[in-house]
């Protein structure tokens, strides 16, 4: 049998892959030229494959390691790794790549230019990149409008209020639109992702819901909140290393975090796909690993990384058009 080379498997593009594994108790490592993580049985070993040809990243959790030959088939096939703990929360890395999102992202010398192009034609221009992250925001609204409006929400019981939604969207689109630097900005998001907390639990009946601080949550929709989250994570930094984007260059959260495109990237999938799943989940009493089957189940379905990639190339084209011509830029 003719062996297949990890680097011919990256004809399957970032967008079209299904997906996100996450790792416990086990070890991973190239057996028979395959990449696949081995559990124990008492005395046996048993082995699993991971097809990294359809898999966009990997969170190593406890008990984990992983060999220097995995490490290479993995970056040859463009497979993110993440080191983080039980649960997929909190996620880090021996790697100095950023600060809470920290990824081990695949090098290669031979990765695209065209966006990251774009993107410093416009980035150092503080009323370029304002623009940039109202965009961004702009499309985060709409993708939340459509989504939390599906069948498959409704028959799980996230029935939400229609014209509720529609005022609250229509409202903080009006204030992203006038918002004057990306102060403004990220306090109008603040309030948004609280009004959308509010939102979904009057919508499952949830009852008394603070936002815990990351880790300091005890409820389980904070918990679930934080885990999902690192989803999305995940799921921004393949979106960021498929087009060449640095994880430093961001539109919103670059000031105070280093990974800052990361987080900016997941914003447009975020509310969209984990928040109402959250409560769902909460609701149900699932543990972790029926919330995140569900969550990457919904990231999924939705083609969210398709999206994100998406929108970060035309967030890119344009505003970097608008750098080129002073017209549109007036």
């Amino acid at each position: 049998m003719n062996e297949v080379a990890s680097s011919d498997l990256k004809a399957i593009l970032h967008s079209q892959r299904a997906n996100i594994y996450y790792l416990e108790h086990c070890r991973v490592l190239v057996n028979g030229g395959r990449v696949e993580y081995v559990t124990d049985a008492g005395k046996k070993s048993l082995y699993w494959n991971i097809p990294i040809a359809n898999t966009t990243s990997i969170l190593l959790g406890t008990g984990t390691s992983i060999t220097q030959a995995a490490m290479r088939e993995l970056a040859k096939a463009g497979v993110l790794v993440g080191f983080c703990g039980g649960g997929g929360t909190p996620l880090f890395s021996a790697n100095e790549i950023d600060i809470e999102v920290a990824w081990l992202s695949p090098q290669s010398e031979y990765r695209p230019i065209e966006y990251l192009q774009a993107w410093v034609k416009f980035w150092f221009e503080d009323e370029l990149r304002l623009h940039a992250a109202k965009a961004l925001q702009g499309w985060r609204l709409q993708r939340l409008l459509k989504e939390w409006d599906t069948r498959t929400l409704r028959e799980a019981g996230f029935s939400v209020d229609l014209a509720r939604l529609q005022t609250l969207v229509q409202q903080f689109q009006q204030r992203i639109a006038h918002a004057p630097d990306v102060t403004a900005l990220l306090t109008d998001e603040a309030r948004l992702t609280k009004a959308l907390f509010k939102l979904a639990v009057d919508t499952v009946g949830y009852g008394e819901f603070t936002r815990a601080k990351h880790g300091s949550g005890t409820d389980a929709a904070n918990r679930f909140l934080d885990h999902g989250n690192y989803l999305a994570y995940g799921l921004g930094a393949t979106a960021t290393w498929v087009l060449g984007l640095p994880h430093g260059l961001a539109v919103l959260h670059g000031k105070t975090r280093r990974g800052g495109l990361v987080f900016d990237a997941a914003d447009l999938v975020k509310d969209a796909a984990i928040l109402p799943q959250a409560f769902l989940s909460a609701m149900r009493g699932d543990d972790e690993q029926q919330f995140r089957r569900q969550c990457i189940e919904a990231l999924t379905r939705s083609e969210s990384l398709d999206f994100m990639i998406d929108t970060l190339k035309q967030i890119a084209i344009e505003t970097a058009r608008m750098a080129a011509s002073p017209e549109a830029k007036a």
